[in-house]
């Protein structure tokens, strides 16, 4: 880890895991609202084909960086972590398309978060982080918040269709712990190259059987979608760079807030009050994680 950074003209540093989790918060919302945007384009494009105009997004977002010092900007050291990472990347991306086309958007994102859990486990066995008590404590309070917000016993928490976004879950889980080791070695415009490259090539060849060709609108839609996605991958990686990944994935909590937002104005769906006490846990066992690591940095000191 590098040293902390000031902020402003205070003289006053945040802690590395500090400020991972504020980048978190920033992706997490950004990746809220490009769910939401894929919920809207799916009614007119299959999966393949918005993932395949996200990730065409990505690929153009890189190149400026990549040629500068190309061929050597792509060049690796850890090809077998880069290709774990592009199946989980793959793997998370379509099922998180496929979920918000046939869950609420709040049910989709809800379990999704299941990714901490994977993630928490994941960090522990393959990068040695200390998962104490006080992380494992909001990582459960905040899995219960979860609970409660999907109203245990109704028939969508039993639908087969919930292992769609549970599935993408493991994926990001593999992808989040990929990229955390690859962060020590390579830069992120490489990182995403790949992803972007392998996730095009999967999507795109079956687009020669379901192609629909976008009007104005949904071109500028999935398009939009693409920018969007694309600014949450960035900022995504800039968390893992200055956070553990345990920590990060546990702010993954906070996008059911966002998603209720997007999914009231967008769709209708109205949080009834299971999904508001279910919310109002999962930002409570954030805000503590983010307290206990302040504390912490404050004692090493």
């Amino acid at each position: 880890m590098s040293a902390p950074v000031p902020i402003g003209e205070t003289g006053k540093y945040v802690p590395e895991n500090i400020q991972g989790v504020l980048w978190a918060l920033l992706a997490t919302a950004l990746f809220a609202v490009t769910a939401a945007l894929a919920k809207l384009a799916v009614s007119e494009y299959h999966v393949l084909q918005i993932l395949f105009f996200r990730q065409l997004v990505v690929l153009a977002s890189t190149l400026p960086a990549i040629s500068r010092s190309f061929p050597q900007s792509l060049k690796t050291k850890r090809p077998i972590t880069h290709a774990l990472r592009m199946l989980g990347a793959f793997t998370a991306l379509s099922c998180g398309i496929w979920a918000v086309a046939v869950l609420p958007l709040t049910a989709a994102t809800t379990l999704g978060f299941s990714q901490v859990f994977f993630v928490a486990l994941f960090a522990m066995v393959f990068l040695g982080e200390q998962v104490g008590k006080h992380r494992l404590t909001a990582i459960l309070f905040g899995f219960i918040g979860v609970i409660i917000a999907m109203r245990p016993g109704t028939d969508g928490l039993f639908d087969m269709a919930t292992l769609i976004p549970i599935l993408g879950a493991l994926g990001a889980g593999v992808a989040v712990i990929c990229v955390r080791k690859l962060t020590k070695t390579e830069t992120t415009a490489t990182m995403l190259v790949y992803q972007a490259s392998f996730t095009a090539l999967l999507s795109g060849i079956p687009l020669f059987w379901l192609w629909q060709t976008p009007d104005l609108y949904g071109l500028m839609l999935l398009l939009g979608m693409g920018i969007i996605a694309t600014a949450g991958q960035w900022v995504g990686i800039k968390a893992l760079r200055k956070g553990e990944a345990s920590v990060i994935g546990t702010i993954e909590y906070t996008k059911i807030v966002y998603a209720a937002i997007l999914g009231f104005i967008l769709f209708g769906e109205i949080p009834d009050g299971y999904t508001v006490i279910g919310a109002v846990i999962i930002v409570a066992s954030s805000l503590y994680m983010l307290r206990r690591e302040a504390l912490k940095k404050r004692e090493q000191k």
